[in-house]
């Protein structure tokens, strides 16, 4: 059984401060000086979805942020 995850990120929230950098490739530095996630649009709440294999440095990146900017959450099962 593989679970999908969704990792959100409230841009509204990031205060630039990238703990979630070096806990998760998948974020990075915009050009506004906040958090994005890579490949995804620079709206205020950006999301990514991802199997297992990525769940451990999501919420490592979601513990690390100080202003709780980064959620993850189960959104289906097969």
């Amino acid at each position: 059984m593989t679970t999908e995850y969704a990792i959100r990120l409230d841009r509204d929230a990031c205060d630039g401060v990238f703990a979630c950098l070096v806990r998760d490739d998948r974020f990075v530095e915009s050009e506004d000086g906040l958090a994005a996630i890579a490949d995804t649009a620079t709206e205020e709440t950006t999301v990514a979805r991802f199997d297992d294999d990525r769940l451990a440095a999501a919420e490592g990146a979601a513990a690390a942020c100080p202003l709780d900017a980064i959620k993850v959450e189960v959104v289906g099962d097969e």
